[in-house]
């Protein structure tokens, strides 16, 4: 009768002006130790549970009550172990805040005492910026060396150089005094496997060697990749950026950012490029940094032991492997803030510029491409663009929109299908049946037996009279009696139509190879493939308004811009935007991906066009599904994430959502000075849950605190070893004194200091779209629901998880990590 008492009385919902009012998640992380409770005229009237006229809330900082019952309250010998986490669980980040102040009051209070203290506290105040340093130090150099040997590998399915073992094709023939410049690619110290196998370059029977070899290579990277993979570290699979965002987020995944991880990752994103799979190197580039940034931050107290401290150093890592992989320090740190960072502080925001400096940098020093830039597809277009090419750069975008809503919902589709059924289980098969595929299609056409990489360079690239491409293949004005860089639009010749029908079934195979492509258990990107598709459409677009430009330049649209012999539409620039358009669509980047483009090609001047495909792609994806691909993973492996950009419109309440439900068993508290070691356990091994409100008693019902099951579970061990006495009858007690015992009874077991004294409280009427922003702005793990004073149940972060997914219509335990 009580409960239905409390759930049916009216409350006030001003509770929390204070927290939506604060300037930024900074000052919102910074009350940390925050409770919420009632006061009012009467203690005992709290304990009664009667109402009281005129009650009001409150907020204390945990930390500004006295030294005993302070959030951090430390032990006089600490217990190795207490305050860290188990896997696949969430950081309290308030906690971990509080720590960092309380290591920093230390450090500050010391370093007058002595000049060894004066150098540590320079240390430590160095010490983000020391990590940050090394972290795009070791990514740029991996990157680089990625770079190299993924070139080398791929050019090694068709063939060697003989005179340098370690140079790719393009590298053997720089050295070469025999080229012509039609035939830029053949020099003789350049051998296809036909040629040294069977003698001959031409004919069928070197075509179908060719064939073969090729095959072969693509089968035994993929294979090697795979088993790599699958033996030594299952984590090196896949993107990982839906995993970073999760670990950012708070999450802990043991071993997902370690050198086993690292180091595996490294190898087979090589392999796995060079097996001419549908996928790029561009996501596990910012996993790659991801360790690289974990690693070094062990060698750094501050970060080792602090685990929101070292998301700081991951969101730096992440803008890091986002440079390298693209040659964009400022899209990198873009990307970081808009994509993959769930907490960003001013402070973090320098430190990922810095790191991203650095990492370009030493990328830059390596030169991996050869051409002195930190890209592979660096243009300069002659041509400005004319308003009027504002239409097909909006079709683009509503291409690129469309292309991102098919490729999530049927990647997602055959993910679900792997996950469900027997093929998921035998991963290398897999692999291997998507290598064949892919090379035996691949190889006919040479635009998909390409590099994907090489393929949007030659896309991207305007056709001057130096190129040789089919895709430039006019037909000339004879009459032109000088070489120029703007060469007038002229009649497509054979060669551009043949080119076009070969990228349009190159679009359809890699539309459909990149949807069975990314997810399986090798590294695989999702940006080049993206780029490729948007890439194609965009030159075949192109193309087609550059001859309708030329024939019909009559037209009222073209008439007033485009004269007999100008050069007014630049192709290369339509599969640019074509690339952002669809690589849009897939992720939903805005901001970050405009920069990233005008860096990656040096198109400032297309900015324009860029943004107005970007935006028409996002508003076209969302119409279908507002998750982007790393967001509709995440929600597919069960990860517990809230993302930030999700809102939450439901009048539901903090009872409706919080444990126990009615008619569920009553919550598992602890009570502060009434409960033994042997009770104590009995609750941890028969409950699995994270931990436990402590009480006053079970009468009273009233809020002490939280404490924590691996907390509680280690201080009992330490106990146990460490001090005299302590057995399964010994009195626990969670109070600042302990109270009276009979002379006979065994030496009670004081846990106060490892009781969180301030743990964050709502009311049971608090609207839950408050309480979801308090859990994103705070990255709390549970709130505590009272009334009055009294604990009536708890909300964890997978509870409101699972009461987001039910008001969305959708599965509540696919909510749970699988």
């Amino acid at each position: 009768m009580e409960s239905e008492q409390l759930f049916h009385r009216g409350y006030y919902r001003n509770s929390y002006n204070s927290i939506t009012s604060a300037s930024s998640d900074e000052e919102l992380l910074d009350g940390a130790g925050v409770i919420m409770d009632f006061q009012t005229s009467e203690d005992d009237n709290l304990l009664d549970g009667d109402t009281v006229v005129g009650t009001h809330y409150t907020m204390t900082n945990g930390g500004s009550i006295n030294s005993s019952t302070h959030l951090l309250d430390l032990l006089d010998e600490p217990i190795p172990g207490v305050g860290t986490y188990d896997d696949f669980h969430t950081i309290d980040w308030v906690r971990e805040k509080c720590k960092d102040r309380e290591r920093h009051r230390r450090i500050n209070s010391k370093k007058k005492e002595s000049a060894w203290e004066m150098t540590k506290s320079l240390y430590d105040a160095w010490s983000g910026w020391l990590v940050v340093t090394l972290t795009g130090l070791a990514s740029g150099a991996l990157a680089g060396l990625i770079d190299i040997a993924a070139d080398w590998m791929t050019d090694l399915k068709e063939g060697i150089c003989l005179s340098a073992l370690w140079y790719n094709h393009e590298q053997c023939c720089w050295r070469s005094d025999e080229t012509t410049f039609e035939e830029r690619d053949k020099c003789p110290q350049w051998k296809t496997w036909a040629e040294l196998i069977i003698g001959q370059a031409e004919g069928p029977g070197s075509y179908i060697m060719n064939y073969i070899l090729y095959i072969f290579w693509a089968l035994s990277f993929a294979f090697l990749a795979v088993s790599l993979v699958k033996v030594f570290a299952p984590y090196a699979c896949g993107s990982g950026i839906p995993e970073i965002k999760t670990i950012l987020s708070g999450f802990i995944i043991r071993g997902y950012l370690g050198k086993w991880t690292l180091m595996i990752k490294t190898i087979t994103l090589v392999l796995a490029v060079a097996s001419g799979l549908s996928l790029g190197k561009e996501g596990p580039l910012v996993h790659v940094a991801c360790c690289c940034g974990n690693i070094f931050s062990y060698l750094f107290p501050k970060y080792s032991t602090n685990e929101a401290k070292k998301r700081e150093v991951l969101s730096a890592a992440s803008a890091a492997g986002v440079s390298v992989a693209f040659g964009a320090p400022i899209g990198g740190v873009l990307f970081s803030l808009e994509e993959v960072s769930y907490y960003f502080p001013l402070k973090t925001l320098w430190r990922s510029f810095f790191a991203a400096l650095v990492a370009a940098f030493v990328l830059r020093s390596i030169n991996p491409f050869g051409n002195s830039r930190l890209v592979l597809f660096y243009v300069e277009y002659h041509t400005p663009w004319y308003l009027f090419e504002l239409f097909p750069f909006i079709l683009l975008g509503v291409f690129g929109g469309l292309w991102g809503a098919f490729f999530i919902r049927a990647n997602i589709a055959w993910c679900r299908r792997r996950k469900s059924t027997k093929f998921g289980k035998y991963p290398v098969l897999e692999v291997i049946i998507v290598a064949a595929i892919t090379a035996v299609i691949a190889f006919p056409n040479p635009y998909t037996r390409l590099n994907t990489s090489e393929l949007i360079k030659e896309l991207f690239t305007d056709c001057g009279p130096l190129e040789s491409s089919s895709l430039c293949d006019y037909r000339n004005d004879m009459n032109a009696s000088k070489i120029v860089d703007d060469i007038p639009d002229r009649p497509a010749g054979l060669g551009v139509y043949s080119a076009i029908w070969q990228l349009c079934l190159a679009l359809i195979f890699k539309i459909i190879m990149t949807v069975f492509t990314f997810g399986i258990k090798v590294p695989s990107g999702l940006f080049i493939p993206s780029m490729a598709i948007g890439a194609i459409a965009g030159r075949i677009v192109g193309i087609a308004v550059e001859q309708l430009a030329y024939y019909h330049h009559d037209w009222f649209i073209f008439k007033e811009w485009c004269e007999v012999g100008a050069d007014c539409i630049t192709p290369g620039l339509y599969a640019m935007v074509g690339a952002a358009a669809c690589l849009g669509g897939v992720t939903r980047m805005t901001v970050s991906l405009v920069v990233i483009v005008f860096e990656l090609t040096g198109g400032l001047e297309y900015i324009v066009p860029l943004m107005a495909a970007v935006m028409t792609s996002k508003w076209v994806g969302d119409a279908f599904g507002r998750e982007g691909i790393y967001e509709a993973h995440i929600r597919l492996n069960g990860y517990p994430f809230l993302d930030a950009k999700e809102e939450f419109t439901h009048t539901t309440l903090a009872a409706d959502v919080m444990r126990p439900r009615r008619n569920d068993p009553p919550l598992a508290v602890l009570t502060q000075d009434n409960m033994t070691v042997d009770d104590i356990e009995n609750m941890i091994n028969e409950t699995s849950y994270n931990g436990f409100p402590v009480i006053m008693s079970k009468e009273s019902q009233r809020l002490v605190g939280f404490a924590l099951r691996r907390d509680l579970t280690i201080a009992i061990e330490s106990a146990r070893k460490k001090q005299e006495g302590i057995v399964g009858s010994s009195r626990v007690c969670f109070a600042q004194h302990t109270p009276s015992l009979p002379a006979e009874s065994p030496r009670p077991l004081k846990l106060r200091s490892i009781l969180d004294m301030s743990p964050f409280t709502v009311t049971d009427h608090t609207p839950m779209e408050i309480v979801v922003d308090i859990f994103r702005k705070l990255g709390l793990r549970q709130c505590l629901v009272t009334h009055n004073g009294r604990l009536l149940g708890i909300i964890t972060k997978k509870d409101i998880l699972r009461h987001m997914a039910q008001t969305a219509n959708q599965d509540p335990a696919s909510v749970m990590f699988n």
